[in-house]
């Protein structure tokens, strides 16, 4: 029981990030800036997020066990997901449609359409 009390009055003083948290790229102590955030539910967010991938939303926290929707609204507003992320993981250079065709060195050169006049 003190455990609930000691993170309830930890989450009252806790300063709030500058800037939104992107749940897909950070690690634990980042996630723990956020006001409702321990270090038992940041361990949920990485597990979640190693079984399952990335997030596609900041919705997506609701499947944790222990965060409902009203603690998810006190959270939501320092939390984002980066879209972008999960297009890095898995992205491939792209692959040109036509390939550049090299000389072929092995065959003779082309003659000159210009007509050579013949020797006398």
């Amino acid at each position: 029981m003190l455990c609930f009390v000691a993170e309830g009055i930890s989450a009252a003083t806790k300063k709030p990030p500058l800037k939104p948290i992107n749940i897909n790229t950070a690690n634990s102590e980042e996630l723990q800036q956020v006001p409702g955030i321990g270090p038992a539910t940041a361990e949920k967010i990485l597990q979640m997020r190693k079984s399952y991938g990335v997030f596609k939303s900041v919705d997506d926290l609701l499947s944790i066990r222990g965060i409902g929707k009203k603690r998810l609204e006190k959270m939501r507003k320092y939390l984002v997901v980066s879209k972008s992320t999960a297009v890095n993981r898995t992205s491939r250079p792209p692959v040109s449609a036509s390939p550049q065709k090299k000389p072929d060195l092995t065959s003779p050169a082309p003659q000159s359409s210009e007509a050579e006049e013949p020797p006398n």
